[in-house]
């Protein structure tokens, strides 16, 4: 398997629901304003059957935006940060993040969708070295974000598990250990790791894409959806034991690739011929991670819930942001994905 560090570095950030409009302008902006994209040579991530493409020219490469009860997460490239001005209902994270990408040699489609496939062989060991990870799975991938100053520390860990390349200018260049910076650390026994509370509101998603040509097409209605067609936000989820629905919604456009995550009562707004999804039509349910907001500091989060679906071989897609954390997996397998995760905090608490 080959390990890729893309050439974005991203910033994570939080706009407050009442600072929206503040930002609407510039988000527009980003959305439907992107530089033409064409296909890197020697790069091609075929996780979900999608190469990726470098986009030519300066702009924002790698945009993520997502709506949930408390906030919007925006997770963009330095380029993208530039076009938001500061302000109070701005927050943004510390840390400037990596991003990697992992894909076979021989480009084949792996099966299982998400996160489920690389739980062990990248977040658990980067959990067990302290390495505080956030996840982004769209429908052509799954992009692992961690701190600019652990990656030294992410070689190390898994150059013995991956063939690891850096993008340079679009091309991959290999890396080794002594690549990265001197004086790494022994792993650590540091503390028990939290046991966080999970729910599974009532919504059933759908994980889409759109041809990007084809995105003036729905411009109208999405950005309505996000922007404008809201109505008093319904109390925070972490609020309730067991929410009846939560607002969700998220959009990435990526290195020219769209991916959309809505619930199917927002689908029926947009023109059905337009948005793709797999042959089988899945729907998805999801769990929500936390009952506080997370912060960033904290790790193996995403393995709480990654390992014990990899271990019972449970499909998912993942999606941090800034306070929460959700996954989605199939939703005739939710009942059984409730009682693993029980079981695997039950054994924490104990």
């Amino acid at each position: 398997m080959e390990l890729h560090i893309l050439e974005h570095r991203v910033r994570v950030l939080s706009v407050a629901r009442p600072g929206l409009w503040l930002y609407t302008h510039p988000l527009i902006k980003l959305l439907f304003l992107p530089r033409r994209s064409r296909c890197a040579p020697g790069f091609g991530s075929a996780d979900r059957g999608w190469g990726l493409c470098s986009r030519s020219g300066p702009g924002c490469k790698f945009f993520s935006l997502t709506e949930t009860p408390e906030d919007y997460t925006l997770m963009v490239d330095e380029e993208g940060f530039k076009e938001l001005p500061p302000s109070e209902f701005l927050q943004v994270a510390e840390a400037t993040w990596l991003v990697l990408n992992v894909s076979s040699h021989s480009g084949a489609a792996v099966q299982a969708a998400g996160v489920t496939k690389i739980a062990r062989s990248v977040i658990a060991p980067l959990a067990e070295h302290h390495v505080s990870v956030l996840m982004l799975s769209t429908y052509q991938t799954d992009f692992i974000l961690v701190r600019e100053q652990d990656l030294s520390v992410v070689i190390h860990t898994l150059a013995q598990e991956f063939d690891i390349y850096r993008e340079v200018g679009g091309e991959p260049v290999p890396v080794t250990r002594d690549d990265s910076s001197n004086g790494f650390p022994r792993t650590q026994h540091g503390p028990s790791p939290t046991v966080h509370p999970i729910q599974s509101p009532q919504n059933r998603f759908c994980v889409l894409t759109l041809d990007p040509e084809t995105l003036p097409a729905i411009a109208t209605t999405l950005i309505d959806v996000l922007f404008y067609s809201h109505s008093t936000p319904k109390e925070a989820a972490s609020s309730s034991p067991e929410p009846s629905s939560i607002t969700f919604f998220a959009f990435s456009l990526i290195e020219g690739y769209i991916s959309i995550v809505m619930d199917a009562e927002t689908q029926k707004k947009f023109p059905s011929d337009l948005l793709l999804t797999s042959s089988s039509g899945e729907l998805w349910r999801m769990v929500r991670i936390g009952g506080q907001p997370l912060g960033f500091d904290e790790c193996g989060i995403v393995a709480q819930i990654a390992g014990p679906l990899a271990a019972a071989d449970i499909s998912a897609y993942y999606i941090s942001t800034f306070n929460f954390d959700h996954a989605l997996v199939p939703e005739d397998g939710i009942g059984s994905v409730i009682e693993v995760l029980q079981r695997r905090q039950e054994g924490l608490a104990s």
